[in-house]
């Protein structure tokens, strides 16, 4: 079987693994849980970084942090992993579905009618007018990697009151290329970002997530609820709610390593997909999905996009490619149609449906070999 995404453990895992096992120090205190944010931080070019146990932790206290309460909502798009919307849910706060660009990513356009026509402005805060409730945040998901264009709706979101919480999970690597967000990292242009290290993601830590901001106070309440409020540790005094979303010494030992390999593996990720984009778009019926050219994505997943005349439809193609020992994923079921997700407010969504019904995802590890990476695109060819 040819793995969807896997990771590529073959630098100094093992070296910084056994420094760890010998100091004992293995739970959520040790040097290299601080090392990691150091160079989160450095490599992202954001002022802090705070590592937590996973992506979904790190979105959750990045909610908390900018006071996402009971009775408020955020805007979340429809096409993404259900770990973007859960948290606001964890809040008993309530969610409000866009659809996707193009890139799969939030809908911008859609994005700012919805505000302009759907609310008001009153006493600082952004109100829905269909429920009355406040609008405090919006949450872009930069979706396989493919920066989220921004630009426009920053200062936007500021007029409005409304906080921007990036969900970077798959972005790790994606920089913007124009404009005046040049040079920046997806994840750093809202108020608050948030990474996860995944085992199938560009660089992993087994588990773990991190968040990202240049805002002092915002990291400095992530840091104090994700270590269970602890106020005074000698008498163990808690003044608030907190919870045990530390990321462990021992996954920061391994997410150090992973960091250190990550020009590597994004150069890697960007030789599949132009391997990928030769061959697939000469295929009748089939094309890789593109990337937004206002960035320098980290191409973390392949996307093929199944056009009408193509013989067949998605799920067919994914039973033919798993026969022959290819494993692919289907893009999200969009999470407004999600059980638990139904009743809740959704505007306009099409493009999310129409890519979730065309889209799938294939192989793209950054150990994956060019005779694995012929044998896919011949299978597809055949097929």
């Amino acid at each position: 079987m040819i793995p969807l995404s896997v990771p590529n453990l073959k630098g100094n895992e093992k070296k910084y693994l056994k420094k760890c096992i010998s100091t004992e120090f293995v739970s959520s205190v040790g040097e290299y849980v601080n090392i990691f944010e150091k160079n989160i931080s450095k490599f992202t070019k954001s002022k802090y970084a705070v590592a937590c146990s996973s992506g979904t932790t790190a979105l959750h206290l990045a909610l908390r942090s900018i006071n996402v309460e009971k009775g408020d909502e955020v805007i979340v798009p429809s096409m993404s992993f259900i770990a973007t919307v859960n948290p606001v849910q964890y809040l008993n706060a309530s969610p409000v579905f866009m659809d996707c660009d193009n890139f799969y990513n939030l809908d911008i356009d859609k994005f700012k009618k919805f505000i302009e026509k759907n609310t008001f402005f009153k006493n600082g805060f952004t109100i829905n007018k269909k429920t009355r409730r406040k609008i405090k945040a919006v949450i872009p998901v930069h979706v396989s990697g493919n920066a989220v264009d921004l630009e426009s709706i920053v200062n936007f979101c500021k007029k409005k009151n409304i906080k921007i919480v990036e969900d970077a999970a798959e972005a790790l690597g994606t920089f913007y290329l124009k404009g005046k967000l040049k040079n920046k990292h997806a994840g750093t242009i809202g108020d608050i970002g948030c990474l996860s290290f995944n085992g199938n993601k560009i660089i992993t830590s087994g588990g773990g997530g991190m968040i990202i901001t240049n805002n002092k106070k915002l990291a400095e309440k992530c840091k104090y609820l994700s270590t269970q409020a602890t106020n005074d540790s000698i008498i163990y005094k808690h003044d608030d709610i907190g919870y045990n979303y530390r990321l462990t010494n021992i996954q920061a030992a391994v997410g150090v390593a992973q960091l250190e390999k990550i020009q590597l593996f994004i150069k890697k990720k960007k030789d599949i997909y132009s391997f990928y984009k030769k061959k697939i778009d000469k295929i009748s019926g089939l094309k890789l999905a593109e990337r937004p050219k206002y960035a320098d994505n980290n191409n973390w997943m392949m996307t093929i996009i199944i056009k009408k005349n193509f013989r067949y439809k998605k799920d067919i193609l994914i039973k033919k490619l798993l026969k022959k020992n290819v494993q692919t994923r289907s893009m999200w079921l969009p999470i407004h149609l999600q059980k638990k997700y139904i009743k809740f407010e959704k505007y306009k969504i099409s493009k999310s449906i129409e890519l979730f019904n065309s889209s799938i995802n294939i192989p793209c590890s950054t150990n994956l070999s060019s005779n694995q990476m012929n044998k896919v695109t011949n299978i597809l060819l055949n097929i």
